[in-house]
């Protein structure tokens, strides 16, 4: 792998690795249209055009990217002049946003500069190499470029994704203290892909895993809702525990855990059902919260039988409140999951008396995903704690005389 850059002026950094069309997997077939008609029309208007980060690295993989993102020299006032459905966005950092029908949008970057020359200018523009290197990880630093179709490689990315190595680009210690969230991008693609994480990129999430508390809480918040709901939460569990960042981010949760120890392979367990749900489509992001979550509720006030059935809607957006605290997110999921969880508490009371559940719960129009749900985490609920959850008995349709 090439010497990664010094964060230090006046270091030239290497010569990239380009390889050639014959040489790589990706064809234009593999590219949104959208996004081929951003590339092309910057290429046209003379300006350097790349499909950047993720979606490179996806496409790699052979995994369909979410988002095609795009990179260019092309200052943002430019792009916006070639686009007229378009909007710049940002303040610390300005992007373009370029919108197409059905609410597609491709966001097109200008290369950024040095990051020291940013915290005392400002916006500061950039080489692609100095873009490059301004990436968290040397496998989201790789560039497609429609021009030739080839791919440009600075920091060693196409290796380390060959190889199945998560690498921080830079120096750890530095580049956590920089962007803390950067640990937490570390931890994600590992437990994505399966990769590991390579040793001094682990040793300075383990020496800066604290300094997490000094990202925002909303970006906090948009960074672990990805991994939960993601199809990824049980690998991602177990490094967010071993790295000790679990921790600094659920503190409450992260307690209970420890003090309940057959709760975290219950949640272990939980996550795992949800990503094998998740890849085949069936599970909603509200669905991937309630397996999540679920674990701490029942240990916190749930675990014995009730003596009546109710629907404990305040208490469990009490509960939920405790872990999440600033990390509340938007008002429409939160009720969502809150709906869900209490029902699924009211639904367990009769899971353990074996009874019918009443027709109020049976029409809802969310009793169907509550049901699969249901089967799924209590089958695991029998298992770690012993607790006789029946199958609920549906009542017969009497035939027309």
């Amino acid at each position: 792998m090439p010497k990664q850059l010094e964060l230090f002026p006046g270091y030239a950094p290497p010569e990239p690795r380009i390889v050639p069309r014959s040489e790589h997997p990706i064809s234009r077939r593999m590219i949104s249209r959208e996004a081929l008609k951003v590339l092309y029309r910057l290429h046209d208007a003379g300006f350097l055009a790349y499909l950047v980060g993720g979606s490179v690295r996806d496409l790699l993989l052979g995994l369909t990217p979410k988002d095609f993102d795009v990179g260019t020299d092309a200052r943002p006032e430019e792009i916006r002049r070639l686009f007229r459905a378009s909007r710049i966005i940002g303040r610390r950092f300005r992007l373009v946003h370029v919108y197409f029908r059905g609410g597609k949008i491709v966001e097109v970057v200008t290369f950024r500069g040095p990051e020291e020359r940013e915290d005392e200018e400002g916006e500061v523009y950039g080489t692609p190499e100095e873009d490059a290197f301004r990436r968290d990880l040397t496998i989201n630093a790789l560039f497609y470029n429609i021009a030739d179709f080839t791919i440009i490689d600075y920091v060693g990315g196409l290796e380390d994704l060959r190889n199945g190595i998560i690498r921080v680009i830079g120096e750890p210690n530095v580049r956590f203290i920089r962007d803390p969230v950067r640990m937490l991008r570390a931890v994600r693609h590992a437990a994505r892909a399966g990769f590991e994480i390579e040793p001094r990129t682990w040793e300075g999430i383990l020496r800066h895993r604290e300094k997490i508390r000094l990202a925002s809480p909303i970006r906090l918040r948009d960074e672990w809702l990805k991994d939960v709901t993601g199809g990824w939460a049980g690998p991602w569990l177990d490094l967010m525990f071993r790295s000790g960042l679990f921790r600094e981010i659920f503190p409450a949760y992260h307690r209970t855990l420890v003090d309940y120890p057959q709760s975290r392979g219950f949640l272990s367990r939980l996550l795992r059902r949800a990503d094998g749900l998740k890849k085949t489509g069936s599970l909603s992001q509200a669905g991937a919260l309630v397996f999540f979550l679920y674990p701490y509720l029942l240990t916190n006030g749930f675990l014995l039988p009730p003596e009546k059935p109710e629907r404990p809607t305040r208490e469990v957006e009490r509960r939920l409140l405790e872990i999440l605290g600033s990390y509340r997110f938007c008002k429409e999921l939160f009720e969502e999951t809150v709906v869900l969880l209490s029902a699924l508490l009211y639904y367990r009371y009769f899971a353990l008396k074996g009874k019918t559940p009443p027709k109020k719960l049976v029409r809802k129009s969310y009793f169907a995903e509550l049901r699969e749900l249901a089967e799924h985490i209590f089958s695991e609920e029998r298992n770690f704690f012993k607790i006789e959850l029946k199958s609920v008995r549906r009542k017969r349709r009497r035939r027309n005389a």
